[in-house]
């Protein structure tokens, strides 16, 4: 089955689809830094990145209609800034949005799917109306905005396509869902919204993976049976049992995986603000002084999962992106760390300052997270329609 990735960035979301068992036939990036980071993990044979085509430039001069009919999935992360908490909050005024070309190449690529994401923040009640809009424009790519049109406007002949019925000519059934990474074994509090779109003509009954990963589990194996420090061989902290809700609640989420948590998955990885070894050990694990604590930016706790790793509107947003140890004591995560926090494999590299590094790592989706969706999008579409 064949993918285009768009807006690839450092290529999380794409490396996810790719190892899901797609075969990428064009990736697209602007950025110069990301294109970078892609080019070295090609020139290093790290696999599925090797033989990505890529096109270093802006997405507006990109012809879709050169890849032909066979496209099978779309995916993306149309660039978050105008939507993101973090940045100035434009939507739709903003010249960053690029859901207009996301809804572009779905046009006229035709794949039988398309896997978008965004910020939570796109879900805002400010943003209700624009997130209507991208919905039924994605759901009816054909009837696109005309000269002039207000967007508005074109919302309002959308619904009005839509109450009517008129599903002839190319239609897909969307689904949307805020999904947190962490419930999907990403060692990461990381809530995002998901588009994704079948064509209409395919048949698929399609929802949502359920977790696979809970909070409950992980309490459970700290706070009850002590798993969790048995497994990591450390002492059990003298903590008092966490009760959360009725018990059919704790036996629905026992049935699941425990969250994973910064310990978890750097247990192994030296301290590279201890270690003055750890830069030559593992590439990108350099020290990065200046980090401090205060109100509202305290860092991520060593046995849970980290908070949410930023990119920030003019780099790392100023006590974010932090381990905080069990004394209390904090450091910024390195680039190795964050990385591991996303799911990338250590054999994977970012080019570029510790600053813009970790703006890539920010804005990507994890790759463990983009893997199980794959896997399921694929999954519906062997079992549905044969590809086109």
């Amino acid at each position: 089955m064949k993918t285009v990735e768009l807006f690839a960035g450092a290529g999380g979301l794409g490396v996810g689809v790719a190892s899901a068992g797609f075969e990428t036939v064009a990736v697209i990036e602007r950025d110069p830094h990301c294109c970078s980071t892609i080019r070295a993990n090609q020139s290093r044979d790290f696999d599925p990145v090797t033989h990505w085509p890529l096109f270093e430039g802006d997405i507006k001069e990109f012809d879709f209609r050169a890849l032909g009919d066979s496209v099978d999935l779309v995916s993306g992360g149309p660039p978050c800034q105008p939507f993101s908490l973090g940045g100035k909050h434009r939507g739709h005024r903003d010249d960053r949005d690029m859901f207009p070309q996301a809804i572009r190449a779905v046009r006229e690529l035709r794949p039988r799917a398309f896997l978008f994401e965004n910020v939570k923040g796109l879900t805002r009640r400010a943003f209700a109306n624009y997130f209507e809009y991208i919905r039924l424009q994605l759901m009816y790519p054909d009837v696109h905005r005309q000269p002039r049109q207000d967007w508005t406007d074109h919302l309002a002949r959308l619904e009005q396509h839509h109450t009517l019925g008129r599903n002839r000519g190319l239609h897909y059934n969307v689904l949307t869902r805020v999904l947190n990474a962490a419930d999907f074994g990403v060692p990461q509090r990381r809530e995002r919204v998901f588009f994704v779109g079948f064509r209409d003509d395919l048949s698929v009954d399609w929802s949502f993976p359920e977790p696979t990963h809970s909070l409950g589990a992980l309490l459970w194996s700290q706070h009850q049976s002590g798993e969790y420090w048995e497994r990591h061989r450390i002492r059990r902290p003298p903590r008092a049992p966490t009760s959360r809700g009725s018990s059919i609640v704790w036996e629905a989420e026992l049935r699941l995986e425990p969250w994973r948590t910064v310990r978890d998955v750097l247990f192994d990885l030296p301290d590279p603000e201890l270690d003055p070894y750890a830069s030559f050990l593992y590439e990108n694990h350099r020290f990065q002084p200046g980090a401090r604590s205060y109100p509202g930016h305290t860092g991520s706790p060593l046995d849970e999962p980290a908070k949410t790793i930023k990119a920030g509107d003019h780099g790392v947003p100023g006590g974010e992106n932090m381990l905080r140890r069990p004394n209390g004591s904090v450091r910024y995560f390195s680039v190795r760390e964050s990385a591991r926090l996303q799911t990338f494999a250590d054999s994977f590299v970012l080019r570029g300052s510790w600053t813009e590094s970790m703006r890539q790592l920010g804005n990507a989706v994890p790759v463990d997270l983009a893997r199980h969706l794959g896997t399921a999008i694929r999954d519906h579409l062997a079992a549905g329609a044969p590809p086109s």
